[in-house]
């Protein structure tokens, strides 16, 4: 599944491409996605200039002077700058075209993504409102996290992972960032000390600004907005490796299942 590197790639990639263009219209081939494409959608967005391209969590923002297109990836989820010459494959579920001859097309295979039109304030939308802060901004710290997690019992992989408590710490970067801080994944969030929060919220930090460097991780079907592959998958030091050695310690790497999700760690370095 598409994750916030991958989504902050795809944003920056297709930016300067649409950010001061005009919408011409908007072809829906199949709205059918997680929640059905307005039919209406070529008739609201023709002639709106995309002011900025933004992104709030997972959710991409095409922002106009009245309104946003939210667009989020699902699963498998794509878009993709193409020629107005490029072939339409079998997934290509909708293209918005821009003035310039410009196409952005949303492509996905599983149809768990979405595209959806919200009216201003687009940070009232019931998707949005009540997301946690952004991970690379300064309202989020070990400060922030550790009074987040006073009382909670539940495991501290699950508790970052919770987008109400902050976004787009997805599977991936959850395990990466907790081995980075030396904090087993099971641990009760509610039982770690500040110092260990601190520590943690500078590695989801530095975890995501290393996997957005690098383009994101290449997980499946995600590809960037140019059709390649991010790269981070190659700096992975514990997801995917269950059994391997620890690149820290050398010992084999443990995989459990926390809130049904695939969970790499190393028992020596990790407590």
């Amino acid at each position: 599944m598409p994750e916030l590197p991958e989504v902050e790639t795809t944003r920056r990639g297709i930016a300067p491409h649409i950010e001061g263009q005009t919408v011409r219209t908007v072809i829906i081939r199949d709205g059918r996605l997680r929640w059905p494409v307005a039919p209406n959608l070529a008739e609201i967005m023709a002639g709106r200039r995309i002011e900025t391209v933004g992104r709030r969590g997972k959710y991409l923002l095409l922002n106009t002077d009245n309104g946003a297109l939210l667009a989020h990836l699902g699963m498998s989820g794509s878009l993709r700058i193409v020629a107005d010459t490029a072939p339409i494959g079998k997934h290509d579920h909708l293209d918005i075209v821009f003035s310039n001859h410009t196409i952005l097309r949303f492509n996905d295979q599983r149809r768990f993504g979405s595209v959806l039109w919200a009216e201003e304030p687009v940070t009232g939308h019931p998707l949005l409102k009540n997301l946690g802060p952004e991970p690379l901004t300064d309202g989020f710290d070990g400060k922030f996290l550790h009074a987040q997690a006073k009382n909670r019992k539940t495991a501290v992989k699950s508790f970052i992972m919770d987008s109400h408590v902050v976004v787009g710490v997805g599977n991936i970067y959850a395990n990466e960032a907790l081995f980075m801080a030396g904090i087993l994944p099971s641990r009760r969030a509610g039982k770690i000390a500040l110092a260990r929060y601190q520590r943690l919220a500078e590695a989801i930090r530095e975890v995501l600004r290393q996997a957005i460097a690098q383009g994101g991780t290449t997980v499946r079907d995600f590809v960037n907005e140019a059709g390649k592959p991010g790269y981070f998958q190659q700096q992975l030091k514990v997801y995917g490796r269950a059994g391997l050695a620890c690149v820290n310690c050398g010992r084999a790497l443990t995989e459990i299942r926390l809130g049904t999700r695939s969970t790499v760690f190393c028992r020596v370095c990790q407590r």
